[in-house]
């Protein structure tokens, strides 16, 4: 049994290593991790499951599913932290079992592809540091692979069963982020006529014909839109107009003509992936098999690998709002055609001597580079609290490397836990590193508590500039945050409306001769809270070094 092996040890392992460090080490980060939670807190106080909200309005841009799953934590374990950050590792852990089911449906004689699938992708740097993040796309991959997991047993049995795990895949995905699971999962399904005959022990043309298996694809894709929508149609009656329009257009085609956030130009994914696949970038074993990709191209599994890559890499680069973590859902194809590479499906791929010196020396030059950061914040320009780091801790990964590059190990799936073993040290080291620079120039969670005491005390509480929610959970805040600062009014309208408040801004730089109420490091100024009558008084001081109304 794969799931038995002791490469599905070692790579639960790692996974549970690279958890367990985060959530003793990283606080919530704000502001996308801070305000997710938010909205599930609001979800969870309000009793109101069907529209998110994010401090008291509609919060349009992401699906309930995320939000949901952390209210069952939350009614299964009572109301903590830890849940909601386990929710989207949890995914993470599952898609690496998925990625190697889905090998052994592609190549069902390929013991070897389905063992060190999940080895390559848990051991890529870039994944190595998502999966311990609370966010969407990981979430969104494990659907990815339910569904393509479908598209193979469907093609191979011709059975129901394989277009319901397609339509499950649509319709959770959906539910996690919207429109962005259909380029994922649909490329691959539609171009079966390039892979499908060329699976191993495959047939010319799927089970009942091509009428049927384009039939089972759109009843699947009905079903999936139907899951959705059975969300989606009531929640836009309940939640107004605007949240209507918003995520029926505005979070799907709206996104494709022209973002709102993250625009980069076309090229910008061409130019990020290569560093999120290291080390097996500069691993040249993967290199030399690599040479065998064009012999692969006659086999259906890489086929059917690179109708997902390609197909989604080409819409994604298309859109204007561009994050590398949109690409997530898509590495476990990549992870296959590496494993299926080195495993010899184009020709034996035979290891040598000094293949782990260059993986082993880059994490020693990170280790060092690691250890000498106090001496190169002055050059490097960081900001004043990385002073704070401690950087004894990446001689872990120096020392991994190390290891690593002195280790004789002759086996290929030895060297693939080795690898995967020193990213994952790498990342720990890091998580070491910058744990005091976090929690002091990161976590808001002192200051979101003191919000509660003062909202709980009476005073009302307003921020100066643009709010995410970065408060309300961690301070388990019952009403919404007066945002002020945006036009010329708002600011008198708050003062004149609440006798007893507070007022949150952000600083590049220490307001000299100012007294405020609360002073806290932030990223590379301050968060600084004033009492309404400084406010009052002075009104200037809300934005006297000229900080961003956005910030942060």
């Amino acid at each position: 049994m794969i799931f038995r092996s002791w490469q599905a040890v070692v790579w639960s392992g790692l996974w549970l290593l690279l958890v367990a460090v985060a959530l003793a080490t990283r606080p919530l980060l704000p502001i996308d991790e801070t305000r997710y939670l938010a909205v599930a807190w609001e979800m969870w106080r309000d009793g109101e499951f069907l529209v998110p909200h994010l401090n008291g309005q509609p919060y349009s841009h992401k699906p309930p599913l995320f939000f949901w799953l952390i209210g069952l934590g939350w009614a299964a374990f009572g109301l903590n932290e830890w849940w909601p950050r386990l929710v989207a590792p949890l995914f993470g852990l599952g898609s690496l079992f998925l990625t190697a089911a889905l090998a052994r449906a592609l190549w069902p004689g390929a013991r070897a592809v389905a063992l060190a699938a999940p080895l390559i992708l848990v051991g890529g740097g870039f994944w190595t540091v998502f999966t311990t993040l609370t966010m969407f796309d990981m979430i969104l991959a494990f659907c990815t692979l339910v569904g393509l997991l479908g598209v193979v047993r469907a093609w191979r049995t011709g059975h129901w069963t394989g277009f319901a795990l397609v339509a499950l895949g649509i319709g959770l995905g959906g539910l996690a982020k919207g429109p962005a699971i259909l380029p994922h999962l649909l490329p691959a399904a539609l171009l079966a006529p390039l892979w499908g005959p060329a699976l191993e022990g495959g047939e010319s043309s799927p089970p009942g014909g091509w009428g049927r298996w384009y039939g089972g694809l759109a009843a699947a894709l009905a079903a999936g839109v139907a899951v959705v929508l059975g969300w989606a149609v009531p929640a836009g009656i309940a939640g107004g107009e605007a949240y209507r329009e918003a995520i029926f257009w505005g979070q799907s085609a709206g996104r494709m003509v022209e973002s709102f956030a993250h625009g980069k130009p076309w090229w910008w994914f061409l130019a990020v992936l290569p560093p999120t696949v290291l080390p097996w970038l500069i691993w040249p074993q993967m290199w030399r098999a690599a040479r065998g990709l064009g012999r692969g191209l006659a086999d259906g599994g890489i086929r059917f690998a690179l109708c997902w890559f390609l197909p989604s890499f080409l819409a994604f680069s298309l859109i204007s709002g561009k994050q590398i973590h949109y690409m997530l859902p898509v590495f476990p194809a990549l992870a296959l055609t590496m494993a299926w590479l080195l495993a010899g499906g184009a020709g034996e791929v035979a290891g040598r001597r000094l293949d782990q010196v260059p993986p082993g020396l880059f994490a020693v030059v990170l280790g060092a580079a690691g250890a000498a950061t106090l001496w190169l914040a002055g050059p490097l320009d960081l900001p004043q609290v990385a002073a704070t780091m401690e950087p004894g801790w990446a001689l872990l990964a120096l020392g991994a490397g190390v290891a690593v590059a002195v280790t004789p190990v002759t086996a290929t799936m030895g060297r693939l836990a080795a690898l995967s073993a020193l990213s994952a040290a790498t990342v720990t080291a890091l998580h070491l590193v910058v744990r005091p620079m976090l929690a002091e120039a990161y976590d808001l969670a002192p200051l979101a508590v003191r919000l509660g005491e003062w909202e709980r005390q009476g005073f009302a509480i307003a921020q100066y500039g643009k709010y995410h929610g970065q408060f309300h959970f961690a301070g388990r805040l019952a009403k919404p945050i007066s945002v002020v600062g945006l036009t010329d009014d708002d600011m008198p309208d708050w003062l004149a409306r609440f006798p007893a408040g507070k007022v949150v801004s952000y600083y590049g730089v220490y307001p000299e001769g100012a007294r405020p109420e609360y002073v806290q490091p932030f990223r590379r100024g301050y968060v600084i809270v004033w009492d309404r009558s400084v406010a009052l008084s002075d009104p200037g001081v809300l934005s006297r070094d000229g900080v961003s109304k956005n910030a942060p």
